[in-house]
């Protein structure tokens, strides 16, 4: 098997999802580079394709590369409901699982209906405070200034 990596080169850069993934790594740990997988979802899509996941990533053939951007494509299916990263959509209604890009735009569509609606987090959120209850008499003061400010 070490002679066959020998023969073999190693892509540094392999291209899953649109993103490029370290080749170096093995597949578990390369697979995290993607927003939306940790180490746990990373092993369960190398099994899910058929790959193992303590493989080196750029030393995969592009069948198994495929196979891995495959199986990420139909993650929603491969595990359970409770393991998916966005559970009872507000607008659809599904189980679903973000990835990539998609976290941050649902993340800013999320807050931005706070906002709208003029919910208490919303407003947090407006004005730069904190918004899940913490105190703020005495931390979080970078942001704005609480109290007297010094005349310059």
């Amino acid at each position: 098997m070490v002679e066959e990596k020998k023969n073999e080169e190693l892509r540094h850069l392999v291209r899953i999802m649109n993103t490029d993934l370290k080749g170096a790594k093995p597949v578990q740990y390369a697979l995290t580079g993607l927003q939306g997988i940790g180490r746990r979802t990373a092993i369960l899509i190398a099994r899910g394709a058929g790959v193992s996941p303590t493989a080196i990533l750029g030393y995969l053939p592009d069948e198994e590369v495929a196979k891995l951007d495959n199986t990420i494509e139909k993650f929603e299916d491969i595990v359970p409901s409770w393991m998916l990263n966005r559970q009872r959509d507000v607008t659809t209604g599904q189980d679903r699982h973000l990835l990539g890009t998609d976290i941050l735009l649902t993340f800013r569509e999320d807050i931005n209906t706070l906002k709208k609606i003029r919910a208490y987090r919303g407003l947090r959120h407006e004005r730069g405070l904190k918004v899940r209850g913490q105190r703020t008499k005495s931390t979080g003061r970078r942001g704005s200034t609480v109290g007297v400010s010094r005349k310059k």
